[in-house]
Formats: C-alpha cells, sequence, structure tokens
C-alpha cells in the first residue's frame, strides 16, 4: 500500500501563491507519473496536473496554465504543486496522486489511479 500525505494548503488571498507537497512511501517512486486532482465544493473532482515518472513531461488543466507548475524531487520522494495568482475559483481540496502504472496515458481519468492522498485545502479569498 502506497500513502501519500500533502501539505501546504491554507487561507489566501486573491493573487497569492501557494506550494502544496506530497510524500510519498513508493519504494519505486521515480518509475510512476504524479498528479494532483482537486475538488471544489458541489462540484465534481478534477483533474490539475501532471508530472512524467523523470520530470520532464508535463501537462495542465487549461484552467491552471501559465499560473502553476508541477515538480518533483525523486531522491525525496515528493512532488510539489506551485500556484501562482490564485483565483476564488482555485479553492478546493487538492489531491495527490500515484498513477496505476508507468505510462502516460489516460491521464485525466481518476481511475487511472489507484493512490489518493487525504486532501489538503486551498481556501483563495476575493
Amino acid at each position: 500500500q502506497v500513502h501519500l500525505v500533502e501539505s501546504g494548503g491554507g487561507l489566501v488571498q486573491a493573487g497569492a501563491s501557494l506550494r502544496l507537497s506530497c510524500a510519498s512511501s513508493e519504494d519505486n517512486f521515480s518509475r510512476y507519473p504524479m498528479g494532483w486532482f482537486r475538488q471544489a465544493p458541489g462540484k465534481e473532482r478534477e483533474f490539475v496536473a501532471i508530472i512524467g515518472p523523470r520530470g520532464s513531461y508535463f501537462d495542465y488543466a487549461d484552467s491552471m496554465k501559465g499560473r502553476t507548475a508541477i515538480s518533483r524531487d525523486n531522491a525525496r520522494k515528493i512532488i510539489y504543486l506551485q500556484m501562482n495568482s490564485l483565483k476564488p475559483e482555485d479553492t478546493a481540496v487538492y489531491y495527490c496522486v500515484q498513477k496505476r502504472d508507468a505510462t502516460l496515458t489516460d491521464t485525466y481519468r481518476q481511475d487511472s489511479y489507484p493512490y489518493w492522498g487525504q486532501g489538503t485545502q486551498v481556501t483563495v479569498s476575493s
């Protein structure tokens, strides 16, 4: 069983920045794509970003492009989500995820990720 633990959420004002972290217990961490999803109140859970195993592949939701950066430190088994120019609509619980396999297919599908963290709350006030 893989354990993912997020941190870094909080309450910020619109326009601020926040960096989320996720620590993994996976022994073969550098083998798997890792990512983030989020769920806003009353809304469906949605894809935010993904990073490939070596950190050279990235993909972002359209709503996050240009103001978000995902990165990873394979030696420390941690991924990060740097979010800038935060908006009230970014308010959500953010979940760290590990992909089922080493491929970069079906990355937008929630069922591609068997391992989820407990989530960290991000609240952006206007």
